[in-house]
């Protein structure tokens, strides 16, 4: 992931795509700063599964920045933030769709053994090891919390 990351970054330095090449050095600066914060608590340098979480946060604030500059008649910024979002999803896995995410949501429930709402961190913590950056758990929760009703 890190190969990949290093490798768009010198591609769009050698093609002088401002705007990429400034995503990408936004990105690296995340994983490193995360890498710095795990050598502290003694921990190894992040991996791939921690780059996806990093990455799937880096979309989720993009996208409510976005949203708060439309509200705010910022056009031309909102504009420049779904830009970089669509550059860090370059790096993400596909999306699962509605359906999909549906199905997950009642295979993990049924896995865990969900009896009511008091499970569903237990189903929430299942799927996200299962399905790292591919899904929007704010969604997901919302399709728990209606299975576990």
């Amino acid at each position: 992931m890190r190969a990949a990351i290093a490798e768009a970054l010198k591609t769009s330095l050698k093609a002088q795509d401002k705007r990429r090449t400034s995503t990408l050095r936004l990105i690296n600066a995340a994983i490193q700063d995360r890498d710095i914060a795990n050598r502290g608590a003694g921990k190894d340098p992040v991996n791939d599964e921690e780059i996806l979480q990093i990455l799937a946060k880096m979309v989720k604030q993009r996208e409510e920045s976005a949203a708060a500059f439309e509200q705010g008649s910022r056009l031309e910024l909102a504009e420049q933030e779904r830009q970089e979002i669509a550059i860090i999803r370059e790096f993400l896995p596909r999306q699962l769709g509605e359906d999909e995410v549906k199905r997950a949501c009642r295979q993990v429930v049924d896995e865990v053994g969900a009896g009511g709402l008091r499970d569903m961190g237990r189903c929430m913590n299942a799927l996200k090891e299962k399905y790292p950056g591919k899904m929007d758990f704010g969604k997901a929760s919302g399709i728990v919390k209606e299975l576990l009703q």
